[in-house]
């Protein structure tokens, strides 16, 4: 394999993209990821406030690693592709590994009601382990309570601890959404509910199943669930919270126990490691086939059916016909996404260093056009692009922002 070192840079903004040189024949049948394309995403969302953003690419042997902007604005640290940082939502997906491994055990039952499996029941005996896989449970999101007021809400739980039970009262306070099986409510309670349910049954804390199941076998070094300390470690990039008025200061969101959301998004990790991650579970290293095909079967939730969701995995068809697979995550001060190929065979991580930004998440999802399908989506016609208008969010998925 030859390593060669080249050095791309876009309207002021200098990268250094690492490329290992691999025969074609190791890689998928997809077109050669856009690095301009990639560039031009993060120098829009830096134009719409995040500090900074990465992206990384894999397949086969090769490697491209993107970074633009700062990891740390009081320091000026420069950001790079290797950081790490607080994945959010994208834990969903690491938690529903560990789910649908205890289902391949025979301890669970998809199609079981949720209650058979919990120390305390759920107001409504027909909410199944699959409703809340697919967020069909209709059980209330309490972080639209939480959160409502963004930044005053984050302080008052920034470091605090709570126990599942608590959070899963705090939704049960509201009538449902949904009738249990109806329809796609997002809501981050479901997968509080799937943490309580997995150490209930095993006896054992979701910080022990993430690390025996995934991250050893996985060899994944800079991925943890350090629930409820406050820090990362290692070299990571600081995050930066917007407040709902917008013309205050961003806001250092960095440290917190993330105990609002423990199994529903409180992994850190990095973008090799989050690559490795969805390319294991798409190619059955991690799930046995059954219970990969149920994370896989999946339908549309948003109008145009571009934007799909399974057992605690996201789809995205997009504009070159590819469809991918992952998570997007969204903690205060990060937004992620991370999709592989279908294959496993082409993975891609983009994060942005700021929340509660829609426009901003809106622009970094273009790097999956960028990563899989070779396009500028900066300048394509063929790409769907939003932005300004209301948006909601992974958190507080029921409130509306401007």
């Amino acid at each position: 394999m030859r390593i060669k070192n080249v050095s791309l840079a876009l309207a002021g903004t200098a990268v250094m993209t690492t490329l290992a040189v691999t025969p074609a024949s190791a890689t998928t049948n997809l077109p050669s990821p856009s690095i301009t394309g990639v560039l031009a995403v993060q120098k829009q969302a830096m134009a719409n406030g995040a500090p900074g953003a990465l992206t990384r690419i894999d397949f086969g042997a090769s490697s491209y690693r993107i970074a633009s902007g700062k990891a740390d604005t009081a320091a000026g640290t420069a950001m790079d592709a290797d950081r790490r940082f607080r994945v959010g939502s994208v834990s969903k997906s690491f938690t529903t590994v560990v789910l649908m491994q205890l289902v391949a055990e025979g301890r669970v039952d998809l199609d079981a009601p949720a209650n058979d499996y919990l120390p305390k029941p759920l107001p409504d005996d027909r909410i199944t382990v699959r409703h809340l896989l697919s967020h069909r449970s209709g059980l209330w999101d309490f972080t639209n309570d939480m959160f409502y007021h963004t930044v005053p809400g984050f302080e008052a739980v920034r470091n605090k601890v709570f126990s599942f039970q608590e959070l899963i009262d705090l939704s049960t306070a509201h009538q449902p959404t949904v009738v249990p099986g109806a329809t796609y409510s997002y809501s981050n309670t479901n997968f509080v509910v799937l943490g309580q349910l997995i150490e209930h049954i095993t006896g054992m804390p979701m910080a022990t199943h993430y690390e025996q199941r995934i991250f050893q076998p996985l060899g994944l070094r800079n991925t943890s669930y350090v629930h409820p300390r406050t820090t990362i470690t290692g070299s990571y990039a600081r995050g930066y919270l917007r407040d709902d008025d917008t013309t205050l200061p961003l806001v250092d969101s960095t440290e917190q126990t993330v105990s609002w959301a423990q199994s529903a998004g409180a992994v850190i990790s990095n973008s090799a490691d989050l690559n490795r991650f969805f390319a294991a579970v798409v190619s059955g290293k991690l799930v046995p086939q059954p219970q990969l095909q149920e994370m896989l079967s999946m339908v549309p939730v948003n109008v145009d059916g571009t934007q799909f969701y399974g057992l605690g995995l996201r789809g995205r068809a997009l504009s070159c016909g590819v469809k991918v697979y992952g998570h997007t995550g969204t903690m205060q001060g990060y937004y992620t996404y991370a999709f592989t190929s279908a294959d496993g065979k082409r993975s891609m991580t983009s994060m942005a260093n700021t929340s509660n930004n829609g426009t901003v998440n809106a622009v970094l999802a273009g790097t999956l056009e960028a990563a899989f399908c070779g396009v500028d989506p900066t300048k394509s016609t063929k790409v769907a692009r939003s932005g300004g208008e209301a948006f909601t969010e992974d958190i507080a998925p029921n409130v509306v922002r401007d």
